[in-house]
């Protein structure tokens, strides 16, 4: 028998919640930690699939992780720049992050490694990454043929040099080359023509190289130029601050239901373009107080807006939600690109919604949302979990909303529907 959940309120929500660590800054961690000279601390790591995903993938390439003497961290022996196995073949899941980080790193390498998922994962283009590890001097190659994984790295080493680089598909392609570039034999240029999809990502794979003593140097003339110099990375302690994605569903929260939620651990200093979430909840109607360490959103009578959300499209599902209880429609635009995600964040999350009662329209980079009379409807969540996480939201104030395969959440946030219910509990009187 398939398993649902269900949350409901019975008001608006008053409450705070730490959400767990921000599952991008924790793969990205892992990745210059496990390049790194020395042994690194990860604290406040995410423990969630994606992340074991990582880790055990690491562990094949024999990278040693082992949990740290507090919750939530972790110990890793960095190998200098190297990958101490010669041959692996790595099993991602339905990881992005994992598969497109670890193709490029293994291009430092010396050996044969081939990686692979579920069949979702062999329909997600990673063509632009393999030529731009061609173009670096790597042998880098779909083993379907197809541009998609699985993908096959015959590795002596990256040579270095220039190479162009698309990012209107997904950032992680730039990201992973990055994270590899220290490590090649001569300084590395990766050049971005075009336009580039969530490009705060990008900006915070800087940011943790730069924690791990890289520095880019980042130049933007006709596009953007990342100039990478030849280097390593240093052991650190690091703390890794919580997931402003998996916030953005507890902000969302105090919206639909009209209560107020505080965030803690989390400011507008965040790595995370995601925390960008609250200044559309802002234009909607909501009032957003931030702190030192805590952003709280209260709500008020929403309505509709027009918004791009290329740079913050892993909440657009969540604003989606929202939308549904607003006066007035709401059109997103500039997020073509999330069809290629774990699922097609577009057509498929259009498909829920009408389910719910909402009228929408869909088109190439986005979508229209239309208020509806809203009704409880069982939810479809094609094994995304930010597809659970987002529309469980509107079954806070429509009865009946069931999601199927909540398990799915735990790509990235296994406690999600326990924390949902526990804040949830608590309304205002």
């Amino acid at each position: 028998m398939t398993r649902t959940e269900t949350v409901r309120t019975s008001g608006p929500i008053d409450a705070r919640i730490r959400p767990p660590g921000s599952k991008s800054i924790t793969n990205r961690a892992l990745v210059c930690a496990a390049l790194a000279d020395g042994s690194s601390t990860l604290r406040g790591a995410l423990d969630s699939e994606d992340t074991q995903v990582m880790i055990a993938a690491l562990g094949q390439l024999g990278i040693k992780i082992t949990p740290g003497p507090l919750p939530r961290s972790f110990s890793v022996e960095g190998a200098g720049g190297q990958i101490p196995a010669t041959e692996a073949h790595l099993h991602v899941g339905n990881s992005g992050t994992t598969m497109r980080f670890l193709a490029a790193m293994l291009s430092v390498g010396k050996g044969h490694y081939e990686i692979d998922g579920v069949s979702r994962m062999r329909e997600r283009p990673v063509g632009d990454l393999l030529e731009a590890l061609v173009q670096l001097g790597a042998k880098a190659t779909s083993l379907t043929g197809n541009l998609c994984p699985p993908v096959c790295i015959e590795a002596d080493g990256l040579p270095g040099g220039t190479a162009t680089v698309r990012g209107d598909i997904s950032s992680q392609f730039l990201s992973g080359l990055l994270m590899a570039a220290p490590y090649a034999r001569a300084p590395v240029e990766l050049r971005v023509p075009g336009p580039l999809v969530s490009q705060p990502y990008v900006q915070m794979t800087l940011d943790v190289m730069r924690e791990f003593g890289v520095e880019v140097n980042v130049s933007s003339t006709n596009g953007a130029t990342y100039s990478v110099p030849t280097g390593t990375y240093r052991a650190r302690d690091y703390s890794i601050e919580p997931d402003a994605s998996a916030a953005s569903y507890f902000f969302a929260a105090a919206a639909i239901t009209g209560g107020r939620m505080t965030v803690e651990g989390l400011s507008r200093k965040s790595l995370q373009g995601d925390v960008a979430f609250v200044d559309e909840l802002a234009r909607m109607g909501c009032q957003i107080e931030s702190a030192d360490d805590s952003i709280t959103v209260v709500g008020r009578p929403l309505r509709g807006i027009t918004t791009r959300m290329t740079d913050i499209s892993d909440t657009v599902q969540t604003l989606a939600a929202v939308a549904c209880f607003a006066d007035g429609p709401t059109t997103i635009t500039g997020v073509g690109h999330i069809r290629h995600k774990e699922t097609d964040r577009i057509g498929d999350l259009a498909r829920e919604l009408r389910k719910l009662g909402a009228q929408v329209d869909e088109f190439p980079d986005g979508l229209h949302i239309v208020p509806g009379r809203l009704q409880g409807a069982t939810i479809e969540t094609y094994r995304d979990h930010r597809m659970a996480m987002s529309l469980a939201l509107v079954g806070l104030r429509v009865p009946g909303v069931q999601i199927l395969d909540p398990d799915c959440t735990a790509k990235t946030y296994p406690e999600f529907f326990a924390d949902l219910a526990r804040v949830t509990a608590a309304t205002v009187n």
